[in-house]
C-alpha cells in the first residue's frame, strides 16, 4: 500500500459558539514518519462523553483551543519508521488513550498526552503513533468493535478487581463494558437505569438484578436489600455529584467506589466524608489505563469471546460526525456510538 499524502480529519475551531455543531472536515498533509512511529489507517472510532464535553467547552482547561477530536480508534498499520521492529503493514491495532501511559499509575505528563485534547485526536483518516503506544486488537473483533476498547473497556477493566458483587450505574459505554467484564469474572451484577428497555439489554448481557432508578429513587436501599444488608464489593460510579453519596451507601464495608464520570450534578451531602469513613470505603478515581493493562485486557477478552462482544448502539458514516455527537448528547444509546472513518 502506498503512503497517502493527504488525510481528511474533523476539526473544532477555537472560539466555537455551537460546540460539536461547529465540527468541520478539513484536509491536511500526512506527516512524515519519525523513526519510532507507525502510520495507521483509522478504520473506526468510538465516541465517549469526554469528546462531547471537550467539543462543548465544558471539559475544563481547553477553552479557546482548536481541537482534532476523538481518542478511541482501531485501524490498520500501513507504514513503520526505520527503528520500528514490532509492527508491520497489515497489523490491526488500537492506540492507547494516552500514548505516553505505558505502565503504572497515570501522571500529569501522561494525561497531558491524552488524545483528542491538547494532542490531536483520532477522527482522521490517517495518524502516526509512537510504536510503543499501540496494542494488537482481539483477533475475532472487527475494527468497529475494537474501537470501543481504548476508553470504555479499559476504564472498566482498570476499575474491577476480584469481587462477588458489582453495581454498575446506567448503560453507557463504560457501564456496559464493566457489566460484561464482571460477568466474565464470575461476579453477580446489579444494574441501574431510568429505562426498563435498557435494563432488558443489561439482563441479556448477564445482569442478575435490575433497578429502575426513576421508579426506585432510593436505589441504594434496594442494593442493600439485594445483598442482605451487606452492600456490593464494587461500584462503577459514573454519575458524579448526583449519585456519589448513594454509591457509598451501596458499597460493603471495605469495598470500592470507582469514580469514572460526572454525568449528574448536585450538592454533595455535608456528611460525605463521614459516609466514606463509616463504610471504610476505598474511593478511587480511574483515568483510563496503561498500555500494559490494555494488553492484559485483550488476553482476557480473547479467552472469553462469548461474554465480551462489544455492545454498539449505532454506527455513523464519517461524514455524519455531527449526527453522531448529537446521538451521544441525547443519552438514548446503550453501549457505544461508532464512526466508520474509512470506507474499506
Amino acid at each position: 500500500m502506498s503512503i497517502p499524502q493527504k488525510s481528511r480529519q474533523y476539526f473544532l475551531p477555537a472560539g466555537r459558539k455551537e460546540g460539536y455543531k461547529n465540527l468541520t472536515i478539513t484536509e491536511v498533509e500526512v506527516p512524515k514518519l519519525k523513526a519510532n512511529e507507525v502510520l495507521v489507517k483509522v478504520h473506526a472510532a468510538s465516541l465517549q462523553y469526554r469528546d462531547l464535553a471537550i467539543a462543548n467547552e465544558f471539559y475544563g482547561g481547553l477553552d479557546g483551543r482548536e481541537i482534532v477530536p476523538g481518542s478511541d480508534m482501531a485501524g490498520e498499520v500501513i507504514a513503520v519508521g526505520q527503528d520500528v521492529t514490532d509492527w508491520k503493514a497489515g497489523d490491526r491495532v488500537c492506540a492507547n488513550f494516552s500514548p505516553a501511559h505505558l505502565h503504572g499509575d497515570p501522571t500529569a505528563a501522561t494525561m497531558a498526552a491524552a488524545l483528542g485534547a491538547v494532542a490531536p485526536g483520532v477522527l482522521t483518516e490517517y495518524r502516526a503513533f509512537p510504536s510503543e503506544s499501540l496494542v494488537r486488537i482481539p483477533a475475532h473483533f472487527s475494527y468497529q468493535q475494537a474501537s470501543t476498547l481504548p476508553c470504555a473497556a479499559l476504564t472498566a477493566y482498570n476499575a474491577l478487581n476480584a469481587g462477588d458483587t458489582v453495581l454498575v450505574l446506567g448503560t453507557g459505554g463504560v457501564s456496559i463494558w464493566a457489566l460484561q467484564l464482571a460477568v466474565t469474572s464470575g461476579a453477580t451484577v446489579i444494574a441501574t437505569s431510568s429505562s426498563d428497555e435498557k435494563l432488558k439489554i443489561a439482563e441479556k448481557l448477564g445482569a442478575k438484578h435490575l433497578i429502575n432508578y426513576r421508579n426506585t429513587p432510593n436505589w441504594e436501599e434496594e442494593v442493600l436489600k439485594i445483598t442482605n444488608g451487606v452492600g456490593v464489593d464494587h461500584v462503577v460510579e459514573v454519575g458524579g455529584q448526583g449519585t456519589m453519596h448513594k454509591s457509598i451507601k451501596s458499597v460493603r464495608m471495605g469495598g470500592g467506589v470507582y469514580v469514572i464520570g460526572v454525568l449528574t450534578h448536585g450538592d454533595l451531602p455535608q456528611d460525605i466524608f463521614r459516609l466514606v469513613l463509616g463504610r471504610a470505603a476505598e474511593v478511587r478515581g480511574i483515568l483510563i489505563g496503561s498500555v500494559a493493562q490494555f494488553k492484559d485486557m485483550v488476553r482476557l477478552i480473547e479467552a472469553n469471546p462469548e461474554k465480551t462482544t462489544p455492545v454498539i448502539d449505532k454506527v455513523f458514516a464519517f461524514e455524519e460526525g455531527i449526527a453522531a455527537f448529537a446521538h451521544l448528547e441525547s443519552q438514548k444509546h446503550v453501549g457505544k456510538i461508532v464512526i466508520q472513518v474509512s470506507k474499506d
